[in-house]
């Protein structure tokens, strides 16, 4: 069994994208729709930045997404090899798991696009910029980084936002418990703790006004029907119903990313690769979750030639 895997916030770098539509004429399609669904070009501020721009939140997401489906599409038009041949479930990181939804045909990539604009622009709204923070928790299980988070708190709000690996841990919350939780790390027997370079506190209660906004925009934009069943970040269980998928990526919003168990939940359901299309962040991630789960990063055209003749 073969799980497809997309990537989140964090992957994005000036210059993505750029030498697969060089070279691909189906990559540079999915730039293209994508530059048009949003009525801006998202696609030269990839290509060429600059970094400050591109680190946005509203621009950020869009723009993983559509490095994803674009490498996907290469896949698919170039080589031949059809995702929901090929594969038996999908997952995705945070907004990789829309990356996901768009390459099983439950949204339109425009839709996909334009629902990321949106998801982008609520998170960065929903808190006054330098009133929330996010920080790493570099040697931490998840009842560690809990027992931080609530000692914390005091008042304020400091909740596990990412449960990414065995040994990383991410809170989200006020600046204030963010700042505090890395000064008490030692205590609670942590490695280390650092705050991450984020504009807006994501995946905490923080982000309830974003959740809003989502759960108004997927009445108008609901997803379809899809072509393999989704891992999803808030249960880490298997979802195939569009009707609950739509639920769920409203609660993904504030709730917490299940990466680590949803890894664990493919593993036990028999999944036994992973391929991550357009990123280099979740397979090692994978690889730390679980070191006999063969995990493969598609970026480069290169890459896809050699997952073509692996799988093809």
């Amino acid at each position: 069994m073969r799980a497809f895997v997309f990537p989140g916030q964090g992957s994005q770098k000036v210059g993505m994208g750029a030498d697969l539509a060089a070279a691909s004429g189906a990559a540079r399609e999915v730039f293209e729709e994508v530059d048009e669904a949003l009525s801006e070009g998202l696609s030269a501020i990839m290509r060429e930045g600059p970094e400050d721009q591109l680190t946005l939140t509203e621009n950020a997401q869009p723009a993983i997404m559509a490095n994803s489906i674009a490498t996907l599409r290469v896949l698919e038009r170039e080589f031949g090899i059809v995702l929901a041949e090929k594969g038996d479930c999908v997952a995705g990181h945070s907004l990789g798991e829309y990356s996901a939804l768009c390459a099983v045909g439950a949204f339109s990539l425009a839709d996909t696009a334009r629902l990321l604009k949106l998801r982008g622009r609520a998170m960065q709204a929903a808190v006054p910029v330098g009133e929330g923070a996010m920080c790493a928790l570099l040697g931490a299980d998840l009842d560690k980084a809990r027992a931080l988070a609530d000692a914390a708190a005091q008042g304020e709000v400091c909740q596990v936002a990412n449960d990414n690996d065995p040994g990383q841990v991410v809170l989200s919350g006020h600046k204030g418990a963010i700042e505090r939780a890395v000064a008490m790390v030692k205590d609670h027997g942590i490695k280390r703790g650092v705050l991450l370079p984020v504009s807006a506190p994501f995946h905490c209660d923080l982000m309830r006004p974003a959740a809003d906004a989502m759960a108004e925009a997927l009445e108008k934009t609901a997803p379809g029907p899809f072509a393999l069943p989704l891992y999803a970040n808030v249960t880490a269980g298997e979802v195939s119903d569009p009707a609950q998928e739509q639920r769920l990526l409203v609660e993904q919003v504030t709730g917490r990313v299940r990466w680590r168990e949803s890894v664990l939940a493919m593993r036990a359901a028999g999944v036994d690769g992973f391929v991550e299309l357009g990123g280099k962040v979740l397979g090692p991630m994978i690889g730390r979750i679980d070191k006999e789960a063969p995990a493969t990063s598609v970026i480069t055209m290169a890459d896809i030639e050699a997952l073509a003749k692996e799988i093809g």
